[in-house]
């Protein structure tokens, strides 16, 4: 049932030094209540300042820059409150010892990384929700007088990628069997999706796992991140809103851009196959090139669920003139690594000075992948990319046939 008069928002503070599990938690809290207004920090100090504000639940990481989780609870408990104030510590520590230590400050709850979502799920329910209560939350309206032009500018920097086109839930069910998640069975399923590989690929580089040199394959992050941290972040896109897009018009367009990242992937990884270079690095690079426009494209669906409105002219319009800053922003801010981003950047022309044969590859891949079946390759074949690669129209033949 939706309740009639539902109670005040509640205000969650979430502690957690990785941001992308930082993420996951602020977005499976909105999963539980919609309406939770939700303060990230970083590390320990932000979030004991944090305790100005009230919060009403704090989810805490133990292993907190600064100030750690386990200080954090101490001084939430040195503070008389009645009830005592939920607190949900999570540590990547199980053992019996670390556990022991945690429980005379009386945590409401200590969790062990990597999350169990089902469990947090529940703990969530327990505190934010009544016996049988659940929220609706309707999208906030756009402000008054505001443009699509200026509503695109200011999402820019906090897009949060492209739509899902795999099955997450069907995804995850054909990777686990009775030993646990098949790695290789999930990179499977979900290795033609840009958003669930820019996101893993950024998630295992982040500075909290990061160790030695860049990871710029998702079989590379899959392993990095292993299987629990995998499923857990896979299934957090799944939590966000328009996730998948909803209008006709929107959803068109992310079909061909989603098209055109598999073309390119694939051509880019036969390409590489036979000059004997990295498959999996271009194939990679070709999938995410779009990534840009498939977050504007969101964006766009942000922007009619808010009341805006939207034609075939105003979509062309709006890919043309951002789909490329969208995508720079996005691989800035996710820090995808440097190598990846210059193979991305080939494909849409080589730079100046020296370029790599893996350049040359992904700029050829792109040219074959934007092809109509009515042209010929007697351009492509021609062109600079090719003759550097000494690759002639029977073999570019050859790969278009397959």
């Amino acid at each position: 049932m939706t309740a009639v008069n539902p109670p005040a928002a509640p205000n969650v503070l979430i502690a957690e030094g990785d941001p992308w599990v930082r993420d996951m938690l602020a977005q499976m809290v909105l999963s539980v209540r919609c309406d939770a207004q939700v303060k990230v920090c970083a590390n320990g100090n932000e979030a004991l300042e944090g305790l100005s504000a009230k919060p009403d639940l704090i989810i805490a990481a133990r292993e907190l820059p600064g100030l750690d989780g386990l200080e954090l609870l101490r001084k939430v408990r040195s503070r008389a409150r009645t009830p005592a104030l939920p607190f949900l510590l999570i540590s990547s520590r199980s053992d019996v010892a670390s556990v022991r230590e945690a429980l005379p400050l009386a945590p409401t709850a200590y969790l062990t990384k990597p999350l169990n979502l089902d469990s947090l799920r529940h703990r969530l329910e327990e505190q934010l929700l009544k016996a049988g209560e659940s929220i609706s939350c309707e999208t906030p309206a756009l402000r008054a007088g505001i443009t699509l032009a200026r509503f695109i500018e200011e999402h820019r920097a906090i897009a949060d990628g492209g739509p899902l086109f795999a099955d997450v839930q069907q995804a995850i069910k054909r990777a686990l069997n009775p030993q646990g998640l098949d790695l290789r069975v999930l990179e499977e399923e979900v290795r033609s999706d840009p958003q669930i590989t820019a996101v893993l690929i950024a998630a295992a580089n982040s500075a909290a796992l990061h160790r030695e040199g860049a990871v710029q394959t998702l079989m590379q992050a899959l392993n990095k991140l292993g299987t629990t941290q995998s499923m857990n972040l896979i299934l957090g896109l799944a939590l966000k809103r328009s996730a998948r897009l909803s209008d006709p018009l929107l959803a068109r367009h992310a079909e061909h851009y989603w098209n055109l990242s598999l073309r390119t992937a694939e051509y880019g990884r036969a390409l590489a196959q036979m000059l004997e270079l990295d498959l999996e690095r271009c194939y990679c690079a070709g999938l995410l090139h779009c990534l840009g426009d498939l977050a504007l494209l969101r964006c766009l669906q942000e922007w009619l669920l808010a009341g805006g409105e939207l034609d075939e002219n105003q979509v062309d319009l709006s890919l043309s003139q951002s789909g490329a800053a969208y995508g720079s922003a996005l691989r800035t801010r996710w820090r995808l690594p440097l190598e990846l981003r210059e193979l991305i950047a080939a494909i849409y022309q080589l730079g100046g000075g020296v370029y790599s044969r893996e350049d040359l590859v992904m700029n050829l891949a792109g040219q074959m992948s934007r092809l109509t079946p009515e042209q010929g390759l007697d351009e492509v074949a021609a062109s600079k990319t090719a003759r550097l690669l000494k690759v002639g129209r029977a073999e570019l033949e050859r790969l278009r046939r397959e």
